[in-house]
């Protein structure tokens, strides 16, 4: 059975997770290493994360480090942290020996800066180190920070016979070689070569004469949501980094992009489930409530402000009491069209979809806004007179009211993300709480503001 369909087919179940428990327990290693062999790494790491540290470190020092190093990239954060801090120093640099240069580096700087070096001049290959070195010295959230110093470099004066056989050595550090990059003496990246180009070519041909000079790049000091877009755009499996000389300097690959995409999905979602820092389930009480408490309070003085509101209008309730009855309404409807409209405008901006002056695209929203009021507020009405009774003029006035509403939330909604992206600001902290919130207290004012005019209280 191939890998790929081990993979497939692999299951995490409680059967499996008390099997390696109890031959971890029994310190049958010859058993638990048959057991595990037959996973792929990733499997592994997923088995890892539901054992406890003790029984995961075992398994993590009884296994060969070219699979652990793997195994150690995969595992849940939280529990790689764990796992680190019982390694050795020593232990620790023959794991990230195994990796390429990122995922080295990646490691390393999740330790405590004093283990960092330490791990670092325990490391015996000269040049991996020296790459994980350079690339703990860019901002993570940078190409440089993203990328790895594997590569396969050719020379444009080479011929197509001698870069074959070159290139045949500089293959065995690439795990997957997408592309072949063409440098001048200076090493200023000049274009690019498939594997097929270099198969169909004749021996004798210099790689100037059919290197592809259009090459898509980025700069080393790329924000890593910008290489996102462009690979996404160019539909890019790799693509070179290079600093201001254009000199080459390493690749990022498609796999490294998507953890981007998971990590600002996973962001996006929190901010707009009102949670303002990047926290896990299994993360204290402390770090949570220090995550979640902000937008609770934001939501907690937009209550206020809403009860200030209904308050000040407490006379006209006792007049015209069923507007009372219709205010969850209103406020549940404005906040939900509210996250509609920014949902998806925040969804655009992060795809590069939204384009146009804000004027044109609230006037769309105003449109859409009235036409989704009419029709929500055809129903109400009907629901308003003949089962809650009430009379024309209430029914008329909690329809007025709702359906601008609606228009006012969709255009806040849309409006908000747009203005904090042009400033620089993650629209994804508009979205949840914060429209919500804010939709809320404006609904029940123009609610109430809008029945003072029609009922004359």
């Amino acid at each position: 059975m191939s890998e790929e369909k081990e993979n497939i087919q692999f299951q995490l179940t409680d059967e499996l997770i008390d099997k390696v428990e109890l031959l971890v327990e029994q310190g049958n290693d010859s058993e638990l290493q048959k057991l595990l062999v037959e996973f792929h790494y990733a499997d592994i790491a997923e088995i890892l994360d539901e054992l406890n540290l003790d029984q995961a470190v075992y398994v993590i020092k009884l296994l060969d480090s070219e699979t652990t190093s793997d195994i150690l990239k995969e595992l849940d954060e939280g529990i790689r942290e764990k796992v680190l801090r019982s390694l050795s120093i020593k232990e620790i640099a023959e794991e990230v020996e195994e990796l390429d240069s990122d995922d080295a580096a990646d490691i390393i700087a999740e330790l405590p800066e004093e283990r960092q070096q330490a791990v670092i001049e325990q490391i015996e290959d000269e040049e991996h180190k020296a790459e994980i070195t350079e690339l703990l010295t860019y901002d993570e959230d940078s190409a440089g920070g993203l990328m790895a110093k594997e590569l396969v470099k050719v020379y444009e004066t080479w011929t197509v016979a001698g870069c074959m056989r070159r290139i045949r050595g500089q293959a065995e550090e690439v795990t997957r070689v997408h592309s072949v990059y063409v440098v001048n003496k200076e090493e200023k990246l000049i274009g690019r070569l498939s594997l097929k180009d270099l198969i169909v070519a004749k021996n004798e041909k210099k790689i100037a004469d059919i290197v592809k000079v259009n090459v898509d790049y980025v700069n080393v000091n790329e924000n890593v949501e910008e290489v996102a877009k462009i690979m996404a755009k160019y539909d890019l499996e790799a693509i070179p980094v290079v600093d201001e000389n254009k000199t080459l300097l390493g690749r990022i690959t498609i796999d490294d992009i998507v953890d981007v995409m998971k990590e600002e999905a996973e962001k996006d979602y929190q901010l707009a489930a009102g949670i303002t820092s990047d926290v896990e389930a299994d993360d204290s009480i402390l770090e949570l409530t220090k995550a979640r408490l902000p937008w609770l309070l934001i939501g907690m003085f937009g209550g206020i402000g809403a009860a200030s509101i209904i308050n000040g209008f407490s006379d006209a309730m006792l007049k015209f009491p069923a507007l009372l009855m219709f205010i969850p309404l209103i406020q549940a409807t404005a906040g939900n069209v509210g996250v509609q409209s920014s949902a998806i405008v925040v969804q655009g901006l992060t795809n590069n979809t939204v384009d146009g002056k804000i004027l044109s695209r609230l006037l769309k929203e105003f449109f859409l806004g009235l036409v989704n009021g009419l029709a929500i507020a055809a129903i109400v009405l009907v629901i308003s007179h003949f089962v809650f009774e009430t009379s024309y003029l209430e029914s008329l006035t909690i329809c007025v009211a709702l359906i601008t509403v609606i228009i006012m939330a969709a255009l806040i909604g849309t409006f908000v993300p747009i203005f904090l992206d042009k400033r620089g600001i993650d629209a994804a902290v508009a979205t949840g709480p914060f429209i919500t919130t804010s939709n809320d207290v404006f609904g029940i004012f123009i609610y109430f503001l809008i029945a003072k005019m029609i009922l004359q209280f």
